[in-house]
C-alpha cells in the first residue's frame, strides 16, 4: 500500500510501505484482466457464435454467410501482424492502448449493423470489419499480461481466461433466449454494451500499471520512469526466420481448430440437423464455455505436475473426440455429451498454447508470438468459413462434421512431432 507523499521535480510520488499491499494490488489487477476478458468474450459471442443467425435474419444463404466471415478473417490476418508490430515496437502506447483504440473503432463498426437493416454491401462490408477487428483483439488481450507484470505482480493467465469463458456462457445462454424472443436487432445493441464496459476495464488496467510500474521504479531508485520496458526490436521477417518450427506447429494449428470453427459459425445448423433451434445452439454454447471455466481457472495447478507439450497434445486429441461424438449424434442430447470433451480440449489447450508460445518467445517477440498464433487461428476460420458455408448447402450438417473431423486428426499429425522439438 501507499503511505505518505513527497514531491520529486513537481510530481506528487507516493510512498510505499514494504511488504504490505502488494497481494492486494496484485489480485486487483488479475481482477481487472479477468474482467477484461469477460467482456471481450462476451463481445466474442455476440459478433462470432451468433453472426448465422444474424445474417441468416438478414437474409444471406450459407454459402454468403462463409463468404463473409472469410473475409473478415482475411482483414483480421492481414491486420494483425501490423498490430502486434505496432504494439511490441511501439515507446509511447502501452498494449492497453493498443486494445483501446481498437475497442473504440469496434464501436464504430458495430453501429453500422444498427444503421443498416437490410441485405446490403454496406451490412455485409460492416459485419466484416467489425468481425476482423474482433479477431485482431485477441493476441493483443493473450500479450496484456507481459505489461501487466513489469509491475512485479504474477498475472494468473488460466484463472483469469476462465473469466472469458463464465463470461461467454452467461451471455450465450441470454442470447439465445433473447434473439429468439425479441430477434437479431438485439445482437448489435449487446456488443455495443460489451464494448463499452471492455473500455472501461482497460482504462483501468493502463491506469493501475502505470502507478505500479511508478512506485516500483521509484523504490529502485530509478530515475527514468517507463511502463514499457526496453525491447529488442525485432521486425515481423526476421522473427519468422528465427522461429521456423514455431512457424511450422502454428500451421498445424490452422487445422486443429478447423473444427473449432465449423462449430462456431454453423452450430445452428448442425443442431437445425438433429432438431434444435436457436436456443437450444444458445445454451450449447453456453454450456460449451461453461464446462472448460475449471481446467482454466486451476490450469496453474495443472501445468505444475504436467508439461505444456503433453497438455497441447491431450487437448488435440480431445478436439477429436469431442467431433467424433457431434458426427455420430442423432439428438441435441448427443450435442450436449460432446461438449463435455470441452473441459480438455478447448479449456486446456488455449493457456497451454499461450504459456507454451510466452515460453518459447524471447523478450520483445512476445505479441509477435501470440500474432502468429492467432493469424494461424484465424486462416482457420476462413478455411472453415469458406469450405463449411459451401459443405451445407451441398452435402448437409453431417457431412461437414465428418470432414472437421478428418482435417483435425491431419492437424494431430502434424503438431505432434513439432511440439517437442521447440527449444524454449
Amino acid at each position: 500500500r501507499y503511505g505518505e507523499t513527497t514531491m520529486q521535480n513537481g510530481v506528487v510520488i507516493p510512498q510505499i510501505v514494504k511488504g504490505e499491499g502488494k497481494p492486494r494490488m496484485e489480485r486487483l489487477l488479475n481482477i481487472e484482466y479477468a474482467g477484461g476478458h469477460a467482456f471481450y468474450w462476451m463481445y466474442y459471442s455476440v459478433m462470432g457464435s451468433f453472426s448465422s443467425a444474424f445474417l441468416l435474419a438478414r437474409g444471406y444463404s450459407n454459402s454468403e454467410i462463409g463468404v463473409i466471415l472469410a473475409a473478415a478473417s482475411i482483414v483480421s490476418v492481414i491486420i494483425q501482424p501490423f498490430l502486434a508490430d505496432f504494439a511490441d515496437r511501439s515507446k509511447r502506447f502501452t498494449t492497453s492502448n493498443v486494445i483501446e483504440m481498437t475497442v473504440v473503432f469496434s464501436m464504430v463498426t458495430v453501429g453500422g449493423l444498427i444503421v443498416f437493416t437490410q441485405k446490403s454491401p454496406a451490412l455485409w462490408l460492416a459485419f466484416a470489419v467489425a468481425t476482423a477487428v474482433l479477431m485482431a483483439m485477441q493476441p493483443l488481450m493473450n500479450a496484456l499480461p507481459t505489461q501487466m507484470e513489469e509491475t512485479g505482480h504474477h498475472i494468473n493467465f488460466g484463472m483469469c481466461r476462465a473469466g472469458g469463458s463464465l463470461g461467454y456462457s452467461i451471455l450465450t445462454a441470454l442470447l439465445g433466449v433473447w434473439v429468439t424472443r425479441f430477434g437479431e436487432g438485439i445482437l448489435p445493441l449487446a456488443s455495443e454494451a460489451t464494448l463499452i464496459l471492455l473500455l472501461g476495464v482497460l482504462f483501468a488496467i493502463g491506469i493501475g500499471v502505470k502507478k505500479e510500474v511508478r512506485a516500483k521504479a521509484i523504490e529502485n531508485g530509478q530515475k527514468n520512469i517507463s511502463v514499457k520496458s526496453e525491447k529488442q526490436d525485432i521486425n515481423l521477417a526476421w522473427f519468422m526466420k528465427k522461429n521456423k518450427l514455431f512457424v511450422v506447429l502454428n500451421i498445424g494449428v490452422i487445422f486443429v481448430f478447423f473444427q473449432n470453427y465449423i462449430a462456431n459459425n454453423f452450430m445452428l445448423q448442425i443442431v437445425e440437423d438433429v432438431g434444435g433451434n436457436a436456443a437450444d445452439m444458445g445454451k450449447i454454447f453456453s454450456v460449451m464455455a461453461f464446462v472448460e471455466i475449471p481446467t482454466m481457472f486451476f490450469y496453474d495447478n495443472i501445468r505444475k505436475k504436467f508439461s505444456c507439450e503433453f497438455l497441447l497434445k491431450v487437448a488435440i486429441l480431445s478436439f477429436i473426440i469431442k467431433f467424433v461424438i457431434m458426427y455420430l449424434a442423432k439428438s441435441v442430447t448427443m450435442i450436449y455429451v460432446a461438449q463435455l470433451f470441452q473441459i480438455t480440449s478447448f479449456g486446456l489447450f488455449l493457456p497451454a498454447m499461450v504459456q507454451f508460445t510466452n515460453m518459447a518467445m524471447e523478450k520483445g517477440e512476445e505479441v509477435k508470438g501470440q500474432a502468429l498464433y492467432t493469424a494461424c487461428v484465424t486462416a482457420s476460420s476462413i478455411f472453415a468459413s469458406v469450405t463449411g458455408g459451401i459443405m451445407l448447402d451441398m452435402a448437409g450438417a453431417k457431412f461437414m462434421v465428418a470432414v472437421a473431423t478428418v482435417v483435425t486428426a491431419l492437424g494431430a499429425v502434424i503438431c505432434f512431432p513439432v511440439i517437442d522439438k521447440i527449444k524454449k
